[in-house]
């Protein structure tokens, strides 16, 4: 199979020869793009566009139309679309992020948690997927995603996205076994929901960890990184039969790389913090690698965007090989940063020769 565009990021995360390293962006699809912040006022507000999938497809789409060097679409909805559907009352409040109505504080609430119905409860995601898989017409190759176990159960606990941590804490160190009931009840949902996605188009499935870095070892192992590698086994083949990429990615997880490259998935996200070449050597061959431009990187100007982009792809490359690595920021993209910048950005990674 010949690389070309449709097929480069694909053939990247099987650490397959490609004749550059493909990019795309955490939160390509956002509000530093004017024309999302349009879309989103048509919408009334964040959470309704992620719930029409036909804006949701428009938005996609937005930026592989502004930036044809992108080699990836990633589907526009929300990391907590679960505990949304489990009933916990999500809202989206002016600079307070997410914030959940009725938080769980009782081993009760655990129990009262509903068994989701993908098909039915989250009708709105898949619909998106199925649009957006049409949209792109095999352009390039569509990421489907979820929170992790964790993450969803800091968010569903602490009740908001300014989280302190301290009800989930104390939950996993005083309760551990009402947590781990929790993270069972998410594990099935996510391993649901991600397989429902597979199964309108999804092409690769990426699990979001946000909040995994900030357990201490044995912790992220029992209460995060376990979970994560239960969804991973669980994770079905597409239409055609073929196994469908998984990247994971844990946020302050440069500790753990050699833990969670022996989970089933194909690739790691990497956060700003990791030295890349560092990662390299630690994982060898087993998993290719994502990332990792500090975001806020690109605040700056050209001359800097363009110099620390090729500094992470000669960090990557300084062994002699490029295979196995798609350039991404180490976290999402913020919304104040000019799309001139994020241009320059995409121009050194596709200036790129192997």
């Amino acid at each position: 199979m010949s690389v070309n565009k449709s097929n480069r990021f694909l053939k990247a995360l099987l650490r397959e020869p490609v004749d550059r390293t493909p990019v795309w962006i955490m939160r390509q699809a956002g509000r530093y793009l004017p024309e999302y912040r349009q879309t989103r006022a048509q919408a009334g507000s964040f959470l309704e566009l992620c719930k029409n999938p036909k804006l949701a497809t428009e938005v996609t789409l937005q930026p592989l139309q502004r930036f044809p060097q992108l080699d990836a679409a990633i589907l526009f909805s929300d990391i907590l679309t679960i505990p949304d559907a489990m009933g916990l009352g999500l809202t989206f409040q002016e600079n307070e992020g997410p914030v959940f109505q009725r938080p769980i504080s009782h081993r009760q609430d655990i129990l009262d948690l509903p068994k989701l119905d993908i098909a039915k409860d989250l009708d709105y995601v898949l619909n998106a997927v199925e649009s957006i898989r049409s949209a792109l017409d095999n352009r390039v190759p569509l990421i489907g995603f979820s929170g992790s176990p964790w993450t969803l159960a800091t968010y569903m606990v602490e009740g908001r996205g300014k989280v302190g941590f301290e009800k989930i804490k104390q939950l996993a160190y005083e309760h551990p076994k009402d947590l781990s009931l929790l993270l069972d009840k998410l594990v099935e949902a996510v391993a649901d929901y991600l397989n429902a996605q597979i199964s309108k188009g999804a092409q690769v499935v990426q699990i979001f960890d946000t909040w995994g870095g900030i357990l201490s070892t044995q912790a992220y192992y029992d209460f995060s990184l376990n979970p994560m590698a239960k969804i991973i086994e669980q994770l079905e083949v597409n239409s055609q039969g073929d196994k469908v990429p998984v990247i994971l990615f844990t946020k302050g997880g440069g500790s753990w790389l050699e833990a969670m490259a022996q989970t089933g998935a194909d690739a790691l996200g990497l956060d700003w913090t990791v030295d890349i070449k560092k990662a390299k050597k630690s994982v060898g061959n087993r998993v290719a690698l994502q990332g990792n431009l500090d975001p806020s990187i690109l605040k700056y100007n050209s001359e800097v965007v363009r110099q620390q982009t090729r500094q992470v792809l000669d960090d990557f490359t300084s062994d002699g090989s490029n295979i196995g690595h798609i350039f991404n920021l180490g976290h999402g993209i913020t919304p104040e940063i000019n799309p001139q910048r994020v241009n320059d950005m995409l121009n050194e990674v596709a200036q790129e020769t192997p």
